[in-house]
């Protein structure tokens, strides 16, 4: 699934322009209009990331900031108006990742986003074990090898590095987009169905019996998702 972004605002025609460039930018959007929504749709939506705007009514930015902190360390970019420094600073002493100061450009605010997204992968890769068991099969991330029963199997590199990203993944469904995005960079033109083919490559490599996949599974209408064996 795409990735949700919790939009906070409470200026409605702005809370919607965001909303709507956020799903035009492949990402999905919920949004609320004051603090005790915006702790509410959290909860019940548990976002990958949240805009979350600093003068609120009900319960201030900072406050709903310094909650979700409390919570979970989801990405949370700040929305501040011009001048209020205070607010930024003790935003992020609460725990915020970044700032974006009013008025901005969606452009802008995409980039920081995805920025921020490639960040937290980057801190799930330092988390990941160097090697990655897969029952009969093992990943080693440090020397970019994937060993079937002690013995390397040779892989082209983008098919390791989707296998990669797949295995530092275990149990979470991978959307096509979110695959191209990781694998081949944002910018790649490619269709998704080169995840398809790429898919199929390493599946013949992986697979005990590639035409009924048992680690490398299709979620229809989706994407993949990497089941380790139990």
């Amino acid at each position: 699934m795409a990735r949700t972004i919790l939009v906070v605002e409470d200026e409605p025609t702005l809370r919607e322009t965001l909303a709507e460039a956020l799903v035009t930018d492949g990402f999905r959007a919920v949004v609320a209009a004051d603090g005790r929504m915006a702790l509410e749709q959290f909860r019940a939506e548990q976002p990958d990331l949240v805009l979350l705007d600093l003068m609120l009514p009900e319960l201030s930015g900072i406050e709903v900031c310094r909650i979700i902190r409390a919570e979970s360390g989801v990405p949370i970019i700040m929305l501040t108006a011009r001048g209020s420094e205070v607010d930024r600073v003790v935003g992020l002493e609460l725990g915020a990742d970044d700032y974006i100061t009013k008025p901005f450009s969606l452009r802008e605010l995409s980039a920081r986003i995805r920025a921020l997204f490639r960040r937290t992968e980057q801190a799930v890769i330092a988390a990941t074990p160097s090697v990655i068991d897969l029952g009969g099969a093992q990943v080693d991330l440090a020397g970019h090898r994937l060993l079937r029963d002690g013995r390397e199997v040779p892989l082209k590199p983008k098919v390791f590095e989707l296998l990669a990203v797949l295995a530092r993944h275990p149990g979470q469904v991978m959307t096509r987009d979110q695959l191209l995005e990781q694998v081949w960079g944002y910018d790649y033109g490619g269709e998704t169905r080169t995840v398809d083919v790429h898919v199929h490559w390493l599946r013949a490599a992986l697979e005990a019996d590639p035409a009924n996949p048992a680690i490398v599974q299709t979620i229809r209408g989706v994407g993949y998702v990497l089941r380790r064996p139990a």
